[in-house]
């Protein structure tokens, strides 16, 4: 399929003013395929040739102004207009269209609990190509109405107020109609079509639902009061906090099976993953990470439906702003008061990890690095989320929050139901301040890479008694930065009070002198309102190591947490010194979201890949430690999602199957909590793995839960089993037969590789590779990016495999998406290499050679002999 390229939209934009889409859907017509009717009105703005976009299953007819073009002239997924006269057209297309099972167009999904059925559309970048022809880009904004005829016991739901507007005589099948929108993108056209379980509330004069399918309907309505109440609480602070009002007509939150991302931002009608109705107990952090993604999709009605992006090298004015506005207005008008902890610990790495990777891009890249839509799709990343709003909160905090809105209010007025570009944004932010917006964009969103901060403390000269501070950067940007004063307290020698909260700005000239015993810990970043890197100096490294807990603050906490976890990265710090500090702390920890998010490093990143295989077990030990002595602190119920969350982490590092069959078997844990669904699940995967069950087991599971999350299970559970047979199985599911579905193939490779049964799965690290190159060629960009993230063998941490990655990305065919994912983990596994070595090369120690030459050496053991080979690090050879 062709790409669009950022000129072939610029020369279209020029030519067309595009007006109104009407489209007619069929849903009735089988399993595989519906019928799409679409009349679309333009104006040509002068004589010219242009291309309309789409991706038939069969292109039925097309006219323009009532007369026939021919379907045969469709060449890719372009149909030619040639020879347009200036003034208005009328351009109808009837074609079939087929259903998607990846997530891409229009998704169907059959119901293994119930039978039932649901459709639901993902457009984005050029996915609406699948469900109806268009003049696809984001600057080419119309108004949309739909008609739906679908099964009469279904409901249709669309970005406008949706009306069933009467029956289909032959059948009896409902009619839908819905209300027409503002001027929006193609991408954010939206339907969803199903027998869906609704609740339905009045707000601020508007109709509110949520939606989910019918066999969730009791979760949905247990959750639905917490759902409405967040929904409720975020638009009445939006409404004080932006000068335009809310710009569409109703606001529907649907809840959709096998969806490809968190969310997606359609006005009127957002289509969340149905993860997030809870069939399961879930921790305090996982509601308030829903009810961020809840807050998130809602800044979209503003920052992205209300004003668009004219490109996609601004996706960030979409992302960025929507990431920052949902952590800040969850603060400021939820319960969860506290989610910025969860940024840092969480999303903010997720930045530093992707912008330290050869992938790596600015928040806003330069037009030419977004040549085309196929390049645009990469750059939804960490960057784009995570340091985009990093940035973001480190703009609030230099321009301050009552210019900042004023700026985006005026970006607001300038361009809503229109399209805008970084210019004009900082434009409108330049108008409402003296400081050089401008010059902070460019250095800012212009650059890539991270910062690195380190204090450099210094005993004042005048004498004992006072210590100076100079703050040095290995970087480009400027920083305005809190830095953290603390100090053991004398009468528990274990708690560290904050004595002084120093306000600074990186780079300068200025040397901070302060007076008194040098501090214990000195945390620059203290609140962390900035994207750096943290060091700390080697006082400061001793105190965390031994009293990190005695921290009051947990966003401080959480700011010394990303700096040891940076270290890990970096080679700085031993892993194992990282897993005993969180062996230490974590016991004595209160807030979940740091507790999830350590432990989440520790147990997938450290465990699985930075220790040799030969640490593992006992890397594994001590997280069993961890969750059993945060067991015994929850002993009185007094935590529940902590309590949670350890068991969690006890059931995915057991080395030994006892204990998670006794489980299993009781259907409950020892003082709770009882089996829920995704407990046992998870129990059952882990003791696939241990091989301590078969597949009879697995079938019991799946028929006493033959839910979606069921299946899913099952085809995880199948694939971890430690037999050839069954990884033979799971590897032709996989790459050579293409009925899985997006979540089943992610299900399947998730269950695949397992560090424990390395020597089983070693003759498939090789074969990844082409096999992942053909299924991205046949499948398309969404089981690509699966299979590079899913069913890439990260466990294989060797030199072998880093070299057999690295010569399969000289293949030019490798799809975009696809590549850049092999990219990113080969990276990642070079790190692991690395890491890995510098640890094998331990412990150092000083020699002496025959004539007395001093070297540094690392101590081998020899395997299997009572010898070490001695290996020269350095030394005057």
């Amino acid at each position: 399929m062709s790409a669009l390229t950022r000129t072939e939209a610029q020369l279209r934009a020029r030519l067309l003013d595009v007006r109104h889409y009407a489209v007619t859907l069929d849903l009735t017509g089988g399993d595989d395929t519906f019928g799409s009717t679409t009349v679309i009105r333009f104006t040509a703005l002068a004589p010219g040739d242009t291309f309309l976009e789409l991706k038939p299953d069969e292109l039925c007819s097309a006219t323009l102004d009532g007369d026939p073009l021919d379907p045969a002239a469709l060449t890719d997924n372009r149909l030619p207009l040639t020879g347009l006269t200036e003034g208005p057209h009328e351009l109808r297309i009837d074609a079939r269209m087929r259903y998607s099972r990846t997530g891409e167009g229009l998704h169907r999904f059959t119901d293994p609990a119930d039978g039932e059925t649901y459709v639901y559309s993902q457009m984005f970048m050029d996915d609406v190509q699948r469900v109806f022809p268009a003049f696809d880009q984001p600057d080419l904004k119309a108004v949309f109405e739909f008609t739906v005829t679908a099964p009469s016991h279904w409901t249709v739901l669309a970005n406008g107020i949706t009306t069933r507007t009467g029956d289909r005589e032959t059948d009896g099948a409902g009619v839908w109609s819905s209300a027409p929108t503002p001027l929006i993108s193609t991408y954010l056209a939206a339907v969803a079509a199903g027998p869906w379980h609704s609740v339905r509330v009045e707000h601020a004069g508007l109709p509110f639902g949520i939606h989910c399918r019918q066999s969730l309907a009791p979760h949905l309505d247990e959750d639905a009061e917490e759902m409405l109440s967040v929904t409720r609480d975020c638009f009445d602070r939006y409404q004080e906090k932006f000068s335009e009002p809310y710009p569409f007509d109703s606001y529907d939150q649907a809840f959709v099976p096998e969806f490809n991302a968190g969310a997606m931002e359609n006005p009127g009608l957002v289509t969340f993953r149905d993860e997030f109705i809870y069939r399961s107990a879930v921790t305090e952090t996982e509601r308030q990470t829903r009810a961020m993604v809840i807050a998130h999709e809602m800044a979209h009605m503003w920052f992205g439906d209300l004003v668009t992006l004219a490109w996609f090298d601004d996706i960030w004015l979409n992302e960025s702003f929507a990431e920052y506005m949902g952590y800040q207005t969850l603060t400021e008008a939820t319960r969860f008061t506290d989610t910025w902890v969860d940024f840092g610990v969480t999303r903010k790495s997720w930045g530093y990890d992707a912008d330290q990777r050869p992938s790596t891009h600015p928040v806003a890249p330069a037009p030419e690095d977004v040549p085309d839509t196929a390049s645009a799709l990469l750059n939804f990343d960490g960057i784009s989320y995570a340091k985009g709003a990093s940035a973001l909160r480190q703009l609030v905090a230099w321009l301050g929050e009552k210019d900042f809105l004023a700026g985006i209010n005026t970006h607001f007025a300038r361009h809503k139901f229109a399209n805008a570009s970084l210019a004009d944004f900082v434009d409108s932010l330049a108008a409402h301040t003296d400081r050089d917006v401008h010059a902070w964009a460019a250095i800012w969103l212009r650059t890539t890479g991270i910062d690195t901060l380190r204090p450099r403390i210094e005993d004042s000269p005048g004498g004992p008694g006072g210590w100076t501070l100079t703050v040095d950067r290995d970087g480009s940007r400027p920083h305005h930065i809190a830095v953290g004063v603390y100090h053991r307290d004398p009468g528990d020698g274990r708690t560290l009070e904050r004595s002084e909260l120093l306000h600074l700005d990186v780079p300068s000239d200025e040397v901070v002198s302060a007076d008194g015993p040098r501090p214990d810990l000195l945390l620059l970043n203290d609140g962390d309102l900035t994207y750096a890197k943290v060091r700390l100096d080697d006082t400061s490294v001793e105190t965390v190591l031994s009293g990190l807990s005695g921290i009051p603050d947990a966003l401080t906490r959480a700011v010394v947490w990303n700096s040891l976890r940076d270290m890990v990265r970096d080679g700085e710090l031993d892993p194992a010194d990282y897993l005993a500090t969180a062996a230490a702390h974590l016991p004595e920890e209160a807030d979940l979201a740091v507790v999830q998010g350590v432990l989440a490093f520790a147990r997938t990143q450290i465990a699985d890949r930075y220790l040799a295989p030969a640490q593992r077990t006992e890397a594994l030990g001590t997280l069993t430690g961890i969750a059993r002595d945060l067991l015994r602190r929850t002993e009185d119920g007094s935590a529940p999602g902590l309590r949670l969350a350890a068991v969690r982490v006890l059931i995915d590092s057991a080395t030994r199957p006892d204990t998670l069959t006794a489980w299993l078997d009781d259907d409950t844990v020892p003082g709770g909590p009882e089996l829920d669904p995704e407990l046992r699940w998870r129990i059952l995967a882990r003791l696939s793995v241990l091989g301590a069950v078969g597949e009879d087991r697995i079938d019991a599971a799946f028929a006493a839960d033959p839910s979606a999350t069921g299946e899913e299970g099952a085809a995880r559970c199948r694939a971890a089993l430690p037999t050839p047979e069954a990884k033979a199985a799971a590897w032709d599911r996989l790459f050579h037969d293409d009925s899985l579905s997006n979540y089943l193939f992610s299900a399947t490779a998730q269950g695949f590789w397992q560090p424990e049964q390395a020597e089983l799965v070693r003759e498939y690290v090789p074969r990844f590779y082409p096999d992942a190159v053909a299924l991205g060629a046949r499948r398309g960009p969404a089981i690509a990016e699966a299979a590079g993230r899913w069913a890439f063998p990260v466990h294989a941490a060797d030199e072998a495999h880093l070299q057999t990655g690295r010569a399969c990305l000289e293949n030019p065919d490798i799809l975009p998406l696809l590549r850049r994912k092999l990219v990113d983990q080969l990276d990642d596994l070079a790190r692991a290499l690395h890491i890995r070595s510098r640890d094998l090369l331990q412990p150092q120690e000083s020699r002496y050679d025959a004539t007395g030459r001093q070297l540094t050496v690392a101590l081998i053991p020899y395997p299997d002999e009572d010898e070490e080979v001695v290996l020269i690090l350095a030394g005057d050879i």
